[in-house]
């Protein structure tokens, strides 16, 4: 009787192989590619998010200056004249409403995938929100390594050369590639999961090879 010391054992490029393994169109599937034929369930509305609690910090300081330019404005000791008061007064306000508005829309991002569009929505109040239908869609790329950097700041963000992007932290992302040849980028958690839903949700274009 023979000895079987691999009996069970997956056959190297089966299904059950851990190495060398394809995305289902025979490619290999690298670092930072999530596979086309990854076998993971779909469910039927995908939710994600991502926080970034350092913003809470800038958020602190935009209502110090609110709170400085009220107390200007009910309690002022100036003997210097109502104009410097009245600037200084607008100057603390406007400022601490730019950065209170800077920093808590973008401490948070809301990322909802269904079978008809993916739905961006900044901050907690939702606000602001971007809706693109995956009929716009041509791919859904897994970015492993998004940063403010490569987008010259945290928020909403636009560059010629890149697209856009909303950028609440550093870290894993989602990219859409849209059919008017422009890039969208979220940085959001479980990003490849979010390649996962919109992939599974995307139709055949015209003129492309069946399973493509």
């Amino acid at each position: 009787m023979r000895d079987h010391p691999h009996e069970g054992a997956a056959a190297p490029g089966t299904d059950g192989s851990s190495d060398g393994g394809t995305d289902g169109t025979g490619r290999p599937a690298g670092p930072g590619r999530v596979p086309h034929g990854a076998h993971a369930e779909i469910p039927e509305v995908w939710h994600g998010s991502a926080t970034n609690r350092v913003q809470w910090l800038l958020a602190g300081i935009g209502a110090a200056c609110l709170a400085l330019g009220i107390e200007l404005a009910v309690d002022s000791s100036w003997t210097s004249g109502l104009a410097p008061l009245v600037m200084a007064v607008v100057g603390c306000v406007a400022a601490g409403l730019l950065v209170l508005f800077g920093t808590l829309a973008f401490v948070h991002v809301g990322v909802r995938v269904d079978k008809e569009c993916l739905e961006v929505r900044c901050g907690y109040i939702g606000v602001p929100r971007r809706r693109i239908p995956l009929d716009t869609v041509v791919e859904a790329d897994f970015a492993p390594q998004v940063t403010p950097r490569h987008w010259g700041g945290w928020g909403y963000r636009w560059r010629p050369e890149q697209g856009t992007a909303v950028v609440v932290r550093q870290g894993e992302g989602l990219v859409l590639r849209l059919g008017d040849g422009h890039t969208f980028t979220i940085t959001v958690d479980d990003a490849q999961g979010a390649v996962r839903a919109v992939r599974g949700r995307l139709r055949p274009r015209k003129g492309s090879p069946a399973g493509a």
